[in-house]
């Protein structure tokens, strides 16, 4: 069995010598067909570090196609997708002229969500929009992209660059990306088995992660003099700190599978905050309890409160406060969990429970 998706215009396309001898042609009107074929050449090498044995091909075909047939193995394979960008965090990397990481964000916005359902992500495909195709900014572009997938151990089968002359300013660009995942239906995790006594554990973030990034814009002058200001609190520039790459989880969460222990319910923290994405993974009459000083929130959000006086439940509403996933679990295998998540690298925190009560979050 194999899964075919349309991957990309990362192929060599054929130009026609005719066009040299034309008034007009595709460059004069803005896109640079050989600017396309330098930066693919440039990112081949970070692509094909992301190979798994299951890919067919390689870059250039129409379509990237992924053997599925280790899946057998399953009882009732389901697939998972998901599909997400980095929204204005983008512009920072724009006014720093940094783009080697604004890649693992995609990734880990997609990936995120596929763990968080139980699933192993499989393969990833990236979109690019420019004002103007340079080679070398692309290329390292992907190579963010790759990072991000190498880390999640999933496969970058295609993409997508497209020059938009015209439609956006040259330097600026947009990324969004696209994953594709599997798990066995009877491990979906669908937060149906949480009741009162389960226990919340929370894994820390990295910092802002890819949301609030529009409030954040608004809180500091964002140019390169303010991003570059180094801050006692942060230890670091307030440019690096805000960059600093979403924190991917798949790691985590194949831990705790393979430690043997069933995570009842998962909450990707991403826009909206604790309370849109907590209640999300809750059934009805299920209450979730978090004490907000269960866990140590990372400098960079009390600068953000501080200097846009923002109101505490607005940045609970908005951002991650440094929990970049919640999880649900029996009160037996908290001590495993979280053996197995630090096991993973990273940090993680039992932060609240579950009560009855009406289907919600209480940050308390």
């Amino acid at each position: 069995m194999c899964l075919v998706t349309k991957a990309s215009a990362r192929k060599t396309p054929r130009v026609h010598d005719e066009r040299k001898e034309s008034v007009m042609d595709y460059k004069k009107a803005g896109v640079d067909i050989e600017a396309g074929y330098k930066s693919v050449e440039l990112m081949k090498e970070h692509v094909k570090a992301t190979m798994r044995p299951e890919v067919i091909g390689g870059l250039g075909g129409f379509a990237g196609a992924f053997d599925l047939s280790a899946i057998k193995n399953m009882e009732e394979p389901v697939l998972l997708s998901g599909t997400d960008g980095c929204g204005t965090k983008v512009k920072l990397a724009f006014v720093m002229d940094k783009h080697d990481t604004i890649g693992i964000d995609a990734v880990a916005m997609c990936v995120n969500d596929i763990a968080c359902s139980g699933g192993e992500p499989l393969f990833f495909l990236d979109y690019i929009a420019c004002g103007k195709n340079y080679p070398e900014k692309i290329a390292t572009i992907v190579k963010g992209v790759a990072q991000g997938c190498l880390q999640s151990e999933c496969a970058l089968v295609g993409g997508e660059t497209a020059e938009h002359p015209g439609l956006m300013p040259e330097d600026d660009y947009d990324l969004a990306g696209f994953a594709v995942g599997v798990v066995d239906k009877k491990d979906i995790i669908d937060g149906s088995n949480i009741k009162a006594g389960d226990v919340l554990v929370g894994i820390a973030s990295s910092g802002v992660h890819s949301n609030g990034f529009s409030l954040v814009r608004k809180v500091f002058d964002i140019t390169k003099e303010s991003l570059e200001t180094y801050y006692d609190e942060l230890n670091g520039t307030l440019g690096e700190t805000l960059l600093t790459p979403t924190r991917i989880y798949v790691k985590a969460l194949k831990n705790i599978k393979k430690a043997g222990v069933q995570v009842k319910g998962c909450s990707h923290i991403t826009g909206g905050g604790f309370y849109e994405n907590v209640p999300r993974m809750l059934p009805d009459h299920a209450l979730a309890l978090i004490r907000k000083d269960s866990y140590p929130i990372p400098p960079i959000f009390n600068l953000i409160q501080k200097n846009g006086q923002i109101e505490e439940q607005m940045m609970y509403n908005t951002f991650n406060m440094g929990l970049g996933m919640v999880i649900a679990l029996d009160p037996a295998d908290v001590d495993t969990a979280m053996k197995a998540i630090e096991a993973a690298g990273d940090h993680c925190y039992v932060v609240g429970h579950i009560e009855e009560g009406q289907k919600g979050v209480q940050l308390c």
